[in-house]
């Protein structure tokens, strides 16, 4: 069925480009207004039977000397750098020691050519009120994402232990889990925890309870004192807690604690503007890039809510307050009745207290996607239009006095069917078998340099980044240089070509926006190029293009990642490849089987200009 005429109207495709153009800046224009005080809200808890605060906490006097006795402990044997058995052995032991059930857990992994192995430790406190159907989970590790002995967490996950154990009150089984690291740890026992682990190299749980509701992580370094809770929250692929169990860390430590909260490496917050906006950023950068952000992003693909509490700063506060803070916290998952619900599951958070939820954000990274889909319609209109020598579609030509006469027989009923068949003689048969072979064969090429470096050894990682991004500056033009030796692509195979990877770009990350916002909102960001490149006549122009897109190729970008980290290269594609293999982190499918194709694709257009295939002023092709 042809479009109608008005639609296929060279005038309105020329609006296209413009109406891309108002897509991208209104959806960069309505991100930045989320920060402003009538786009966002305050944080509240939906669920009721929470009760945050509403308990009084008892974790003081004899229990900051047995907090101290296990800290002494953990530094000694920290020192003198016991082996992963003489750390086991001796949490086990105290866990023992404090009638509880223990358990462990070796495991052994292996991604970019690395080992990762340990044992994890954990005890079981069976809930006197309870029936074994539902758990709580508190953690800490032994070495910290910082690769610091975590000794202060440590001690007071055994402390605690034994200060729960004399409480009658639980009506879940509390696990207490001390794990060997923070990455490959955490991981092992959650997948053990459901059975999805892969034996021998995880081994299985020998204890376990029921549906684990929460989890909070202690990240304790330091004996020294404190001034503030850091919350960190971000998961793999960009998932997130329920915002009540973030809310309910706020308001416990704020308003019954009086400790000061941050979140994002925000330390000092004055809840302006510009420090909003900082906030919201620095979220969307960990969530787009899918990693974990702490032992407790292994917990939240399994849908459990899960937070890491980190200390900071330098000020009064110590290890009782850090323990009456997990302490209400705990009181508080004690009180669910059910799974977290009520509140939001996909937010961007400005501040300890202001939130964007997802009806309010969503549409910008909607309207950056939905200029590749409008630029994919006109080129696919275009594609089949005929060349008119430069006329214009809408031009009228006067009628012959001889003509008139029969003007009446030519729009009577009988002849309708002619004439509508005869209208679809302007649209030009289009060719698709070259432009959907080219769009396959690139997207299919994405899989090699995603199955390279999540498979090469992390010694040779930098070299065969290297090597690949210099293959990825002059693939285009091999790949154009091919075109015209072997098939001599016309104009209208050009044209298809674009139409057919920015629909494709459209529409994955249209898809993507609901799972992950900030990936699909920065990915569409930095490929707003492609929708504008084409084979063009000036040189000068082509050279700019092409620089264009190299800045904002996918390979820079990855560089950019680690200059914003501060990392060497070579350990930010070791870190993607752990994620990859442990994790089951899938942001690489994302960049080097949608986004870089993509980038190749616009490349192979702007190389189209050494071809001569470029359109003149008027819409006509040059032979």
């Amino acid at each position: 069925m042809a479009l109608p005429r008005t639609l296929r109207s060279t005038k309105i495709l020329k609006f296209l480009p413009l109406l891309s153009v108002l897509c991208i800046f209104v959806g960069v224009t309505w991100l930045l207004l989320l920060p402003l005080e009538g786009y966002s809200r305050n944080t509240y808890i939906s669920e009721n039977a929470l009760l945050p605060g509403g308990v009084h906490t008892y974790f003081t006097g004899s229990e900051q000397n047995v907090f101290r006795a296990y800290r002494h402990e953990v530094q000694a044997i920290g020192r003198r750098n016991a082996t992963t058995e003489e750390v086991v052995e001796m949490i086990g032991g105290i866990f023992k020691g404090q009638g509880l059930k223990v358990g462990t857990q070796k495991f052994r992994y292996e991604a970019g050519g690395a080992v990762y192995e340990g044992e994890n430790v954990y005890a079981l406190l069976e809930a006197p009120r309870g029936d074994a159907t539902e758990a709580v989970v508190l953690v800490a590790p032994w070495i910290n994402g910082e690769e610091k002995l975590n000794e202060s967490g440590v001690a007071l996950v055994m402390a605690l232990a034994r200060y729960f154990k004399r409480w009658s009150l639980w009506s879940k089984d509390v696990i207490f889990l001390i794990t060997s690291d923070a990455r490959a740890g955490p991981q092992a026992w959650v997948d053990a925890y459901h059975d999805t682990h892969t034996p021998p190299d995880v081994e299985s749980l020998p204890l376990t309870s029921g549906a684990i509701q929460g989890v909070v992580v202690v990240d304790y370094p330091t004996a020294n004192p404190w001034d503030r809770i850091h919350i960190v929250y971000d998961g793999i692929n960009g998932q997130l807690p329920n915002l009540d169990l973030f809310n309910t860390a706020v308001h416990i430590s704020g308003h019954q604690m009086g400790v000061q909260t941050s979140l994002q490496e925000m330390y000092s917050h004055s809840d302006s503007y510009e420090d909003r906006l900082r906030t919201m950023l620095r979220g969307m950068v960990n969530q787009g890039l899918g990693h974990s952000t702490g032992p407790h992003s292994s917990f939240i693909p399994y849908h459990i809510d899960a937070i890491t509490l980190q200390v900071s700063g330098i000020g009064q506060n110590d290890e009782v307050t850090m323990g009456k803070i997990v302490e209400s916290l705990f009181r508080s998952l004690n009180n669910l009745l059910e799974h977290f619900h009520q509140s939001f599951f996909f937010y961007l958070l400005l501040g300890p207290k202001k939130f964007v939820s997802i009806g309010t954000y969503l549409p910008s990274a909607m309207l950056i996607a939905v200029n590749f889909t409008i630029m994919a319609i006109g080129l696919w209109v275009k594609s089949g239009q005929r060349n008119n020598e430069g006329k214009d579609d809408n031009q009228e030509i006067e009628p012959k006095k001889e003509d008139a006469k029969s003007e009446k027989e030519i729009n009577s009923p009988e002849t309708e069917p002619l004439i509508a068949a005869a209208s679809t003689t302007d649209e030009n048969e289009r060719h698709l078998l070259l432009p959907v072979s080219f769009i396959l064969l690139i997207h299919f090429l994405g899989f090699i340099p995603l199955y390279v470096f999540n498979t090469i050894s992390t010694t040779y990682l930098s070299t065969t980044f290297y090597a690949f991004t210099l293959v990825s500056l002059f693939l285009p033009l091999v790949l154009s240089f091919l075109l015209h030796t072997i098939f001599t692509p016309t104009k209208q195979d050009y044209n298809l070509i674009k139409c057919f990877s920015l629909l494709t770009l459209g529409m994955f990350l249209s898809a993507l926006a609901t799972l992950n916002f900030s990936l699909s909102f920065l990915i569409g960001l930095f490929s707003t190029p492609v929708t504008f490149v084409k084979p063009v006549r000036q040189a000068w122009l082509a050279v700019v293009m092409g620089a264009v897109l190299q800045v904002l190729a996918p390979t820079t970008a990855l560089v950019g990642v680690a200059v914003y980290w501060g990392e060497d290269l070579a350990r930010i594609l070791a870190e993607a490849a752990f994620g990859w293999q442990i994790w089951g982190m899938w942001t690489q499918v994302v960049v080097w089987c949608v986004w870089w194709p993509a980038w190749v694709a616009a490349g192979v257009e702007v190389a189209g200009s050494l071809w001569d295939v470029a359109e003149d002023d008027e819409g006509s092709e040059k032979r």
